[in-house]
């Protein structure tokens, strides 16, 4: 069996870590600040840190805490707002591990189809207006959504502040992509226009440094964030290389699978691709498996349906996998087809 080439990790090759880099900051740390470096410290993060992302979104230092990864952020914040029974809004696909975690508190989950700028907020208006649907909670992933890679248009954003302040729900606004925008326009995030008190957001720096740091963040109302605080109380930029990895994935995707329906990523770690209807996505798992190929598949993302889509992460595969990974992947869809005949 070949090597396996992994388009299933949504982390980055070890290639684009900067290693040296995080060696001289730990360096930096540990020579400015021993004793902050070295403490357990406080139940809303490390002081400095908290600091410099209230200032990096203009709010105060009382709407900050730290977490340990954006998973902890994530449950802070269910374990806050969300209870048995309760409606939440999710996208339609979304991130696995949201899906595990808001039906381990047994929230009625709500899913909304996605469309190439985002969430279908007309589908959203029709569930709240015409259904009486009454969420606690809308999980919206803005930029580069996961697995899609889709980016929630300025148009959608503003709609969904203005369904959240009518119909009285928050929006967790995840957000750990937004800065591995490698083209197209920067937004401005549903907390920056935010007047309402709508949001809670959340980011990480898993992406932007290295997975292995675990630190991510929530940022919002005060007092939601003073309520969580209590909770927790109690329990290197890599655009340029990603941006070349998309080129090189879009590229081997439309000369190897041209039948395949995919949108091109401005940023992010993931790629949403469709086959052709009546694709088995469980046999060609498999088959590409067989070849040493790794892909997530679309159903794991989806309540229900899904099952000619799979999910591609770019991140954790070097320029020179891509192309041969693609190669297999193709054998792999056809492999599938035939066995279906």
């Amino acid at each position: 069996m070949p090597d396996v080439i992994s388009f299933a990790r949504g982390a980055p090759s070890l290639d684009i870590i900067d290693v040296d880099g995080l060696k001289a900051a730990a360096a930096r740390a540990f020579e400015r600040d021993p004793a902050g470096t070295t403490a357990y410290g406080t139940a809303v993060g490390y002081a400095p840190l908290r600091e410099w992302i209230a200032e990096k979104h203009g709010v105060d230092t009382s709407q900050v805490i730290v977490t340990n990864g954006s998973m902890q952020a994530d449950a802070f914040l269910f374990e806050t707002l969300v209870s048995s029974g309760d409606a939440v809004v999710v996208e339609k696909p979304t991130y696995d591990r949201t899906l595990l975690n808001l039906r381990r508190r047994g929230a009625d989950l709500r899913p909304v189809e996605l469309e190439g700028d985002g969430i279908d907020v007309a589908a959203l208006e029709r569930l709240l207006r015409d259904e009486g649907v009454r969420p606690t909670l809308a999980h919206i992933i803005p930029n580069f959504q996961n697995p899609a890679g889709y980016t929630l248009s300025l148009e959608k954003r503003k709609r969904l502040l203005e369904l959240a302040r009518e119909f009285g729900f928050a929006i967790f606004e995840d957000d750990p992509y937004i800065d591995i925008r490698f083209s197209g326009e920067t937004l401005p995030t549903m907390l920056s226009m935010d007047d309402s008190g709508s949001v809670v957001y959340a980011s990480s720096f898993s992406k932007t440094v290295c997975p292995g740091i675990r630190v991510g963040y929530l940022v919002g109302p005060a007092e939601r964030i003073a309520e969580i605080q209590r909770l927790a109380t109690n329990t290197y930029t890599v655009k340029k290389a990603l941006a070349r990895r998309v080129e090189l994935l879009t590229a081997a995707l439309e000369r190897e699978l041209p039948e395949a329906r995919f949108q091109k990523p401005e940023g992010g770690y993931f790629m949403w691709v469709e086959l052709p209807e009546g694709t088995d996505i469980d046999r060609v798992f498999q088959e590409a498996n067989q070849r040493g190929v790794a892909i997530v598949k679309g159903t794991d993302f989806l309540l229900d349906g899904g099952k000619n889509t799979m999910r591609l992460a770019y991140s954790g595969v070097t320029e020179d996998q891509i192309d041969e990974g693609v190669r297999r992947l193709a054998e792999a869809v056809r492999a599938a087809a035939g066995a279906a005949v």
